[in-house]
């Protein structure tokens, strides 16, 4: 599940960076394409972890590129002349809560 909305995710973002870009706001959309699509890079990395601390690490690293991509988000937001980005923030919101449950379940349990 977590594969799936981090790809589609990722899919979004670069539609939305391209969307910047075309807008001329080039240094926000390199930044949210970079951290919006490492979060599912790191996700699908998390699968072929070494061991149960390598995958925890793999999905804590997606979580920060979560966080960031957030904040890149929520500067477009607030930003005057940003396109719309709130189902973006959205869908941030939900990975970054189910990479939450992903990391803690993994503590408590095994991979």
């Amino acid at each position: 599940m977590i594969l799936k909305l981090s790809f589609e995710f990722a899919l979004e973002v670069i539609t939305y960076s391209e969307l910047l870009d075309s807008d001329k706001k080039y240094i926000l959309a390199r930044q949210l394409l970079k951290s919006g699509t490492s979060i599912g890079a790191n996700v699908k990395e998390a699968q072929n972890s070494e061991s149960k601390a390598d995958f925890i690490h793999k999905f804590k690293v997606a979580a920060k590129e979560a966080d960031e991509t957030e904040y890149w988000l929520q500067l477009c937001k607030f930003s005057k002349g940003y396109p719309n980005c709130e189902h973006l923030i959205k869908q941030v919101d939900a990975i970054n809560r189910i990479i939450t449950r992903i990391i803690t379940t993994s503590k408590k349990h095994g991979k």
